[in-house]
């Protein structure tokens, strides 16, 4: 089993950080935080880091030392850099980018557009662990059980849900049968019977909010996947 990646958020705005750090930890990753340049050098000299980003509290001057001394220059060993700029900070851009930076983005950023650069720069290394599925409204990670809606509000999925939701996906297009379901996705409590499925459908199409499960009557459910999914 691989072991989790782990981010370093180097001088990132407090909000920032903490609402950034909560959206990487529930998808099963480590977060460490330096506050200071010395706390950052002290924390990247240790190895084992995976993402570093550099909030741009500190300089950018700073930043761009830091992406020397730690950012491998070629050394695949070493973190890939996110550098948070100012806007109108196009040299500095352009520099970091030169000396190796793996993306630069600019402040006032979108939290969860940063996570998904990290996750990219993750999946690069081989170091990701999602699992997404795209429905029309909402994206879910399989992997972290968690659903992303549009409007950018997040659900957690229970584990019986996760298992039912996997059902389908294995066998789209398919009618499943309720004995089908209890067999292989069985409720997380002893209440499994004919009724108790209804409702389990219907509490996951309301999570999910989508269409593309189909009540199919006097046979089952069928899973018709979205357009993304076709072949």
């Amino acid at each position: 089993m691989a072991t989790r990646a782990v981010i370093a958020l180097v001088s990132v705005a407090e909000m920032v950080a903490t609402e950034l750090a909560d959206h990487l930890e529930r998808r099963g990753h480590y977060v460490r935080q330096a506050r200071q340049p010395w706390e950052a050098e002290s924390l990247l000299a240790g190895k084992g880091i995976d993402v570093v980003v550099v909030g741009d509290s500190l300089s950018q001057a700073e930043g761009r030392d830091l992406l020397r001394r730690h950012g491998g220059e070629g050394d695949e060993d070493g973190p890939d850099f996110i550098l948070i700029c100012q806007p109108a900070d196009l040299v500095d851009k352009v520099l970091a980018l030169e000396l190796g930076a793996a993306d630069v983005v600019e402040s006032p950023l979108n939290v969860r557009e940063l996570a998904a650069r990290v996750g990219g720069l993750l999946s690069r290394r081989g170091r990701g662990t999602q699992e997404l599925i795209v429905l029309e409204n909402a994206t879910v990670d399989l992997r972290s059980a968690i659903v992303m809606h549009r409007s950018g509000t997040e659900e957690q999925l229970s584990p019986g849900q996760v298992a039912l939701l996997r059902l389908f996906l294995a066998s789209p297009r398919k009618v499943l049968t309720r004995d089908d379901i209890i067999a292989a996705a069985p409720a997380e409590n002893a209440d499994a019977f004919d009724r108790s499925i209804d409702s389990r459908i219907v509490r996951l199409r309301r999570k999910l909010d989508t269409e593309t499960i189909t009540t199919i009557r006097g046979a089952g459910y069928r899973f018709d996947p979205p357009r993304q999914f076709a072949d």
